[in-house]
Protein backbone atom coordinates (compact mmCIF):
# COMPACT_ATOMS: atom_id res chain seq x y z
CA UNK A 1 0.00 0.00 0.00
CA UNK A 2 1.48 2.88 -0.67
CA UNK A 3 -0.69 6.89 -0.79
CA UNK A 4 1.01 9.70 -1.85
CA UNK A 5 0.13 13.08 -1.71
CA UNK A 6 1.51 16.10 -3.40
CA UNK A 7 0.80 19.27 -4.60
CA UNK A 8 2.22 21.06 -1.02
CA UNK A 9 3.67 24.54 -1.30
CA UNK A 10 4.00 27.74 0.12
CA UNK A 11 1.28 30.29 -0.79
CA UNK A 12 0.30 33.87 0.85
CA UNK A 13 -3.21 34.04 2.47
CA UNK A 14 -6.39 34.06 0.16
CA UNK A 15 -4.92 31.40 -2.01
CA UNK A 16 -5.40 28.89 -3.48
CA UNK A 17 -3.64 25.09 -3.53
CA UNK A 18 -4.46 21.61 -5.34
CA UNK A 19 -3.52 18.38 -3.57
CA UNK A 20 -3.57 15.24 -5.62
CA UNK A 21 -3.57 11.40 -3.88
CA UNK A 22 -2.88 8.30 -5.74
CA UNK A 23 -2.63 5.09 -4.35
CA UNK A 24 -0.44 3.50 -6.34
CA UNK A 25 -1.07 -0.15 -4.54
CA UNK A 26 -4.47 0.28 -5.51
CA UNK A 27 -5.56 -0.76 -1.98
CA UNK A 28 -8.02 2.03 -1.45
CA UNK A 29 -11.02 2.83 -3.72
CA UNK A 30 -10.79 6.63 -4.45
CA UNK A 31 -13.94 6.96 -2.21
CA UNK A 32 -12.17 5.27 0.77
CA UNK A 33 -9.55 8.53 0.58
CA UNK A 34 -10.13 11.04 2.75
CA UNK A 35 -7.43 13.95 4.09
CA UNK A 36 -6.02 14.91 7.39
CA UNK A 37 -3.84 17.36 8.74
CA UNK A 38 -0.94 17.72 11.46
CA UNK A 39 0.22 21.06 12.34
CA UNK A 40 3.06 22.30 14.03
CA UNK A 41 2.42 21.09 17.65
CA UNK A 42 -1.23 19.82 17.41
CA UNK A 43 -3.28 16.87 16.93
CA UNK A 44 -3.59 14.92 13.18
CA UNK A 45 -7.46 16.31 12.20
CA UNK A 46 -9.36 15.15 9.90
CA UNK A 47 -10.39 17.69 7.30
CA UNK A 48 -12.43 15.99 4.70
CA UNK A 49 -13.28 12.88 3.40
CA UNK A 50 -16.72 10.59 1.67
CA UNK A 51 -19.17 9.05 3.35
CA UNK A 52 -18.67 5.40 2.99
CA UNK A 53 -20.89 4.90 0.54
CA UNK A 54 -19.19 7.52 -1.37
CA UNK A 55 -22.31 9.66 -2.42
CA UNK A 56 -21.70 12.36 0.09
CA UNK A 57 -18.82 14.45 1.27
CA UNK A 58 -17.75 15.75 4.97
CA UNK A 59 -16.01 18.53 5.68
CA UNK A 60 -13.95 19.52 9.29
CA UNK A 61 -15.84 22.89 10.22
CA UNK A 62 -12.96 24.57 10.10
CA UNK A 63 -12.21 24.51 5.91
CA UNK A 64 -16.12 24.08 5.00
CA UNK A 65 -17.20 26.41 2.24
CA UNK A 66 -13.08 26.88 1.63
CA UNK A 67 -12.25 23.22 0.47
CA UNK A 68 -13.47 20.62 -2.05
CA UNK A 69 -13.11 16.83 -1.83
CA UNK A 70 -12.79 15.30 -5.34
CA UNK A 71 -12.20 12.11 -6.85
CA UNK A 72 -11.54 10.41 -10.18
CA UNK A 73 -12.62 6.99 -10.43
CA UNK A 74 -11.05 5.80 -13.36
CA UNK A 75 -7.50 7.02 -11.95
CA UNK A 76 -7.82 5.88 -8.03
CA UNK A 77 -7.02 9.41 -7.11
CA UNK A 78 -8.51 11.90 -4.40
CA UNK A 79 -8.16 15.69 -4.85
CA UNK A 80 -8.32 18.74 -2.10
CA UNK A 81 -8.96 22.01 -3.88
CA UNK A 82 -8.16 24.39 -1.32
CA UNK A 83 -9.31 27.87 -1.86
CA UNK A 84 -9.10 31.17 1.07
CA UNK A 85 -6.63 29.58 2.78
CA UNK A 86 -5.73 30.82 6.05
CA UNK A 87 -2.30 31.19 8.03
CA UNK A 88 -3.62 28.43 10.50
CA UNK A 89 -4.10 26.05 7.21
CA UNK A 90 -0.31 25.84 7.62
CA UNK A 91 0.18 21.71 8.32
CA UNK A 92 1.34 18.55 7.08
CA UNK A 93 -1.23 17.32 4.34
CA UNK A 94 -1.89 13.69 4.43
CA UNK A 95 -3.94 11.31 2.41
CA UNK A 96 -6.00 8.44 4.46
CA UNK A 97 -7.51 5.29 3.63
CA UNK A 98 -10.55 3.49 5.11
CA UNK A 99 -11.41 0.42 6.17
CA UNK A 100 -14.17 -1.29 4.22
CA UNK A 101 -15.27 -3.58 7.21
CA UNK A 102 -15.52 -0.32 9.89
CA UNK A 103 -15.30 2.83 7.71
CA UNK A 104 -12.26 3.37 10.51
CA UNK A 105 -8.73 5.54 8.73
CA UNK A 106 -6.29 2.96 9.02
CA UNK A 107 -3.80 3.87 7.03
CA UNK A 108 -2.02 7.34 6.47
CA UNK A 109 0.54 7.65 3.77
CA UNK A 110 3.46 10.02 3.31
CA UNK A 111 2.39 13.80 4.04
CA UNK A 112 2.63 17.30 1.74
CA UNK A 113 3.30 20.27 3.72
CA UNK A 114 0.92 23.43 2.88
CA UNK A 115 2.50 26.71 4.11
CA UNK A 116 0.31 29.77 4.30
CA UNK A 117 2.14 32.84 4.89
CA UNK A 118 0.29 35.93 6.36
Amino acid sequence: VQLQASGGGLVQAGGSLRLSCADSGRTFSSYRMGWFRQAPGKEREFVAGFSRSGGSTSYADSVKGRFTISRDNAKNTVSLQMNSLKPEDTAVYYCAGRSPVDGEYFYWGQGTLVTVSS
